[in-house]
């Protein structure tokens, strides 16, 4: 991959589907209500550089913005999911590690195996495709699903409580993904990356869901 890129286009691209983006909304409500409950109780609020789980998402996200993009979208929505992929991995066996709730263990146990496969299943994919799809607007497309997911990060109310900030990250984390891949959908030809792009928003939609109502159910 030799291309760079010099320019980017200053059209908006549409914005994400419009169901990951009532989902998210319901999830931020959450998110709110227990940070400020807890605000009102005093709890201590965490700075985000001393934070382990914010220390693995500005890492995957630096890494992500340092990559070279193609302008195909194949290639680059491959190689930017297995990015963020890795910085879900991350994140999830930092729970294992030091997390105590149960259920969000075995959440983080499901987010590396599933997504370990799916970053076996982009390699072997990326193997077979040749760069002959060009579409900038895919890549500004993606480079602006990065930025919102670095600014929401950055806003969050972080407590230094491993589970707490999982499931707040995680949900950030998986939302910047539906998008990627509801950008690929847009834009993309390949058929099994399009039915890659398909299950990661069934399945991450309905994961947002799961870790919004765990934060629902478990108010700091």
């Amino acid at each position: 991959m030799n291309t760079h890129i010099k320019s980017l286009t200053s059209n908006k691209i549409r914005t994400a589907m419009k169901k990951t983006v009532l989902v998210l909304g319901s999830a931020v409500v959450i998110i709110f209500a227990a940070c400020t409950k807890s605000n009102d109780n005093n709890q201590f609020l965490q700075a985000h550089d001393a934070n382990r789980m914010m220390d693995s998402m500005h890492a995957v996200m630096d890494r992500m913005n340092a990559m070279t993009m193609t302008n195909d979208p194949e290639v680059d929505f491959a190689n930017m999911m297995m990015m963020h992929h890795e910085g879900a991995i991350n994140m999830a066996n930092a729970e294992l590690q030091y997390g105590a709730n149960d259920s969000l263990k075995r959440f983080a146990q499901k987010v590396i195996t599933d997504q370990q496969a799916e970053i076996m299943e982009f390699e072997s994919i990326l193997a077979t495709l040749s760069m002959d799809n060009m579409d900038m607007e895919f890549m500004q497309e993606q480079m602006d699903n990065m930025g919102k997911m670095s600014k929401a990060a950055d806003v969050q109310l972080i407590t230094g409580d491993i589970d707490n900030d999982f499931a707040t990250l995680m949900i950030w984390h998986h939302q910047s993904a539906i998008d990627n891949a509801s950008a690929y959908l847009h834009h993309g030809n390949n058929e099994q990356l399009k039915m890659i792009a398909t299950n990661i928003i069934k399945a991450q939609t309905m994961e947002i869901q799961e870790l919004a109502d765990w934060l629902k159910a478990n108010k700091r």
